[in-house]
């Protein structure tokens, strides 16, 4: 499409789920500037809606018919386009039900302004691409970024692990990985515009380079050695991992890279043996727990986050009072508590002895609550430690204006506000009046 195409036409995006689709709507909404549209907020009327759709429960999908339905009740003559996860498995359905106009599929989002010009041209309405089958990498690339100090990065789609709860393989397709040079050429760039940390991301990362035909492992490795040689380039993160990418080898070469920041979240479900199975998780308690042990023989107190699934079919009493008995003992800095919620095609769907939602509440609230006495633990640890803050943004501390960021492990810590933004500042942690931000002095 020219640039003349779009000219002028005001186009919305609305962005539901996972750090993957927020960069894939940053890259949507470029493209679509640079094609000559306007760029407003979702709330605003616009003669173009994007809704950039979740399906991983039925909350998602819930919510991502709910933000296709509003455009219609601002300009019932504008275009509705249902992107991502929910469009490629329901798409068909939203179509028939006159919800959205045009469908962009999980793999097809790089097209989006091709597929807005044969529609609004020709009348085109193709379906989504089918991702049942192996492919290469769709690739994306940010040209800037609003905020200069933090960029998400896409290096990674699609999964072929098929838990038993999750319709992910089924929205996302099969694993796809994208070329070293392409992802170093995108940070480059954006670290001479003065992004300074990058946080590597997919939909299952810990698979990155296993369709290159190379072991998984070995790839992410030299991935992440080739971000690290770029000279803008201060801190770099992971999105989530499996317990099973860590060895020893694995900790001790990123333990030798200075930018690597010891955070690292490692994807839990259950404590239970037994559950785990039922949710076809490939690893065991005993098999997390060494991981675990292994990036803390390589670093000093990391930080080591997580996902529990609470009430899975058949998870009885015992089983999650021995989730919750390993959740303690690993010592998490952070723990992400999900209710398990029923998703219509995966075989979680269909199991026996499903949970009364009143019982996934009360183990919820438990897990919460031990969730927030780690994270306090894991503050007071670092209680008169040095480190290093990179700040991001002005707020308030006591009534006092401050400058907030994060330190390498993710702890939120205040400065001063004259310090400056995305400047990296090292002192002293410190309690603060907040329990969950601790001062830097």
């Amino acid at each position: 499409m020219s640039s003349t195409e779009l000219e002028n036409l005001k186009i919305a995006f609305h962005t539901l789920g996972c750090k993957v689709n927020i960069y894939e709507s940053e890259v949507m909404r470029q493209l679509a500037e640079n094609a000559g549209a306007v760029t407003v907020p979702f709330e605003d009327e616009a003669d173009i809606y994007v809704v950039n759709t979740c399906t991983v429960t039925n909350m998602a999908d819930k919510k991502s018919r709910s933000y296709l339905r509003r455009p219609r009740k601002r300009n019932p003559e504008a275009l509705v386009v249902a992107c991502g996860c929910y469009a490629q498995v329901e798409g068909e359905k939203l179509l028939s039900e006159g919800i959205a106009d045009i469908l962009v599929g999980a793999d097809e989002k790089q097209d989006l302004v091709r597929i807005l010009s044969d529609y609004l041209e020709k009348g085109i309405r193709r379906p989504v691409r089918d991702l049942s089958k192996p492919g290469s990498f769709s690739n994306m690339s940010l040209a800037a970024l609003s905020a200069h100090t933090r960029a998400d990065i896409k290096v990674q789609d699609g999964c072929n692990q098929f838990c038993s709860y999750c319709i992910i393989p089924y929205a996302r397709g099969r694993i796809r990985s994208r070329r070293i040079p392409d992802v170093v050429s995108e940070i480059t760039a954006l670290s001479e515009k003065g992004v300074q940390e990058f946080v590597l991301t997919g939909i299952h990362l810990s698979s990155y380079g296993r369709d290159f035909d190379a072991p998984a492992q070995d790839e992410f490795l030299r991935l992440v050695e080739a971000v690290h040689e770029i000279p803008g380039v201060k801190r770099i993160r992971f999105g989530s991992l499996e317990p099973r990418i860590v060895t020893e080898e694995f900790a001790a070469r990123l333990s030798a890279l200075p930018k690597i920041c010891p955070h690292f979240h490692l994807s839990l479900q259950s404590g239970s043996e037994a559950t785990l199975k039922r949710m076809n998780r490939h690893y065991t308690p005993e098999e997390y727990r060494k991981s675990c042990k292994i990036l803390r023989r390589h670093f000093d107190e990391p930080a080591i986050t997580t996902d529990v699934i609470v009430g899975f079919p058949g998870e009885t009493e015992a089983e999650f009072e021995e989730s919750r008995r390993f959740v303690s003992e690993i010592g998490f800095y952070e723990l992400h508590v999900f209710k398990y919620s029923r998703r219509k095609g995966t075989v979680a769907d269909k199991m026996p002895d499903q949970i009364p939602e009143e019982v996934k509440n009360k183990r919820s609230e438990d897990l919460i609550a031990l969730g927030k006495e780690m994270s306090e633990a894991f503050r007071s640890r670092h209680d008169g430690r040095r480190a290093e803050v990179l700040t991001e943004q002005e707020g308030f501390l006591s009534g006092k204006k401050m400058l907030f960021g994060y330190t390498k492990e993710y702890i939120r810590a205040a400065v001063p506000a004259e310090t400056g933004e995305n400047r990296i500042v090292s002192g002293i942690l410190s309690k603060s009046p907040d329990p969950e931000v601790m001062l830097l002095l």
